[in-house]
C-alpha cells in the first residue's frame, strides 16, 4: 500500500469519526491501534502498547495535573474577589476602566494557573454582573473577560507549553519565558483597544460616578491584593528561572502557595479540596486519554512513513519558507475552530516541528506561535472553550449570537499580535536568551 493512500486513509478515518461526534481520544486511539493492525498484524500492537507506557513515562507530565489542581484551588481562594476590588477602585474612574482592569486581572490569573477557566470563570461571575449593572455594553464586557482569560494558556505556567515540549525536546522554562512578552503584548493590545473604543463610545462602558470612586487612602490600602499573587508567581516561575526547581516541582510548589492562599482566604475546607481534586481528575483523565490516543496514532504514521510525504508537501508550498509558515498558522486557526489545543498539538506537532527545524525557524518560536494561536482557538466557534465558558455563567438574556459578537475584536487582535511576533521574532525569543542559560 502506497504512502499517499495510507496518509488518505488515516486522516479521512479520523474526519470521518469526528463528523459522527466520537470523543478525539477514542477516534485517535482507534484509528491507531486499527491501522497498526492492518499493516503489521498482531506484532504491531505492541507498538501501541509501548507508546502508550512511553507517553505515561514521562516525569515532565506530573506538571500537568498540578497546575491544574492549583488553578482549581484558586478560583474558589477568593484572590480573585480582592484583585477586582482593587482594580474596581483604581480603574473604575476611567471609560471603559473596569473592562481594561479585567483584562489586567485576567493576565494576573494567567501567571498564576496554567489553563484558560480559571480566570473565565472567576471574573465572569465576579466581573461580569458589576459590569453590566454600571451600564457596560454587554459585548465589550464579555469580549473582556473572555479574551483575557485566553491568555491563561499564554502566559506561564501552561499546560499546552508543558505538552509541546514532552512532545518536542524543548526547554519547559524556555517556553514559558518565550510566552511572557507575547501575553503582555496582547494584553496591552487588548487594554489599547478598549480604552480607545469607551474612548470613542462612552456608552460602552461608562466610567464610575463620583459618589462611587474612593479615596487615595483607600486606593493604597487595596494594593495588599497582589501580595499573594505575586508570592505565588515568584514560588512559580522564580523557582524555575532561579534553576531550583524543574517545572513539575515548581508546580508543587504552586499548589502549595494555592493552599496557603486559601486557608489566608479562609475558604480552605473539606467541600473546596474535594471540588478541586475531583475537576482536576476530571480534566487530567481527558488530557492524559487524548495524549495515549495521540501517540497510538503518531506510532502508526511515523512508521509508515506518512511523515515524510507531508513534509515534502509543505516543503513544496510556493512562496519561501514564511509562506509555509503562513500555511501552518492558517491550518491551526481552522483546526482550533473545531478540535480542543490538547489534539491539535499531539496531531500536528510530530508533521510541523520537523519541517519548521528544517527550515531553520528556532522551534522555540515556533512553538510558543503555536500557543498563541491555540489561544485564538479557545475563542473561535463552534468549539471555543471560553465561548462555553461564558454562556455558562452569564445573564439568561445574553445569547450566544452576543458572545459570538462580543470576540471578534478580540480575536483579530490575537492575530494582529501573532504576526508582530512572527514579523519581530525577538519578542518571543529575547527572554528566554536572557533566563535560560
Amino acid at each position: 500500500m502506497s504512502i499517499e493512500l495510507i496518509t488518505i486513509l488515516l486522516f479521512g478515518a479520523i474526519i470521518i469519526l469526528l463528523l459522527f461526534g466520537l470523543p478525539l481520544a477514542f477516534v485517535l486511539g482507534s484509528v491507531g491501534a486499527v491501522g497498526c493492525y492492518l499493516l503489521w498484524g498482531d506484532r504491531g500492537l505492541y507498538l501501541i502498547a509501548a507508546q502508550a507506557w512511553g507517553a505515561m513515562n514521562k516525569f515532565t507530565l506530573l506538571a500537568i495535573p498540578l497546575f491544574i489542581f492549583m488553578a482549581m484551588i484558586l478560583e474558589r481562594a477568593g484572590v480573585a474577589d480582592d484583585l477586582y476590588t482593587m482594580m474596581h477602585r483604581w480603574m473604575g474612574s476611567l471609560k471603559g476602566g473596569l473592562a481594561i482592569g479585567t483584562v489586567g486581572i485576567c493576565t494576573v490569573f494567567a501567571a498564576m494557573a496554567g489553563i484558560s477557566g480559571a480566570a473565565t470563570v472567576s471574573m465572569g461571575v465576579i466581573a461580569l454582573p458589576a459590569m453590566l449593572k454600571r451600564g457596560y455594553d454587554k459585548t465589550i464586557a464579555m469580549g473582556s473577560i473572555s479574551g483575557g482569560g485566553a491568555l491563561g494558556i499564554l502566559i506561564p505556567p501552561s499546560v499546552p507549553m508543558i505538552l509541546y515540549a514532552t512532545l518536542t525536546g524543548e526547554s519547559i522554562g524556555g517556553l514559558f519565558a518565550g510566552g511572557i512578552m507575547p501575553g503582555l503584548l496582547l494584553a496591552f493590545l487588548f487594554v489599547i483597544y478598549i480604552g480607545v473604543r469607551c474612548h470613542l463610545q462612552p456608552a460602552m462602558g461608562p466610567a464610575l460616578p463620583v459618589e462611587e470612586r474612593v479615596s487615595w487612602r483607600e486606593k493604597l490600602i487595596s494594593l495588599k491584593a497582589v501580595a499573594l499573587p505575586i508570592m505565588i508567581i515568584i514560588m512559580v516561575l522564580g523557582s524555575i528561572y532561579a534553576g531550583i526547581c524543574t517545572a513539575t516541582e515548581a508546580a508543587a510548589l504552586g499548589c502549595l502557595g494555592a493552599v496557603i492562599s486559601a486557608i489566608i482566604y479562609r475558604k480552605f475546607n473539606w467541600l473546596l479540596m474535594k471540588e478541586a481534586c475531583l475537576r482536576t481528575a476530571s480534566l487530567t483523565a481527558m488530557i492524559v486519554w487524548i495524549l495515549i490516543g495521540a501517540y497510538c496514532f503518531t506510532a502508526v504514521y511515523t512508521g509508515t512513513g506518512a511523515h515524510e510525504l507531508m513534509e515534502h508537501i509543505l516543503l513544496a508550498i510556493p512562496g519561501g519558507k514564511y509562506a509555509i509558515l503562513l500555511s501552518m498558522q492558517l491550518v491551526f486557526f481552522i483546526l482550533g475552530c473545531i478540535l480542543d489545543p490538547v489534539g491539535i498539538i499531539m496531531i500536528c506537532t510530530p508533521v510541523f516541528v520537523p519541517v519548521i527545524k528544517s527550515l531553520g525557524f528556532d522551534p522555540l518560536w515556533f512553538g510558543v506561535l503555536f500557543i498563541m494561536n491555540m489561544e485564538m482557538g479557545y475563542l473561535t466557534p463552534p468549539f471555543g472553550f471560553n465561548l462555553f465558558y461564558m454562556k455558562a455563567i452569564a445573564p439568561p438574556e445574553i445569547r450566544m449570537g452576543d458572545i459570538y459578537r462580543s470576540i471578534v475584536p478580540f480575536v483579530i487582535l490575537q492575530g494582529v499580535g501573532l504576526a508582530i511576533c512572527i514579523l519581530f521574532p525577538e519578542i518571543i525569543l529575547w527572554l528566554p536568551q536572557v533566563l535560560i542559560k
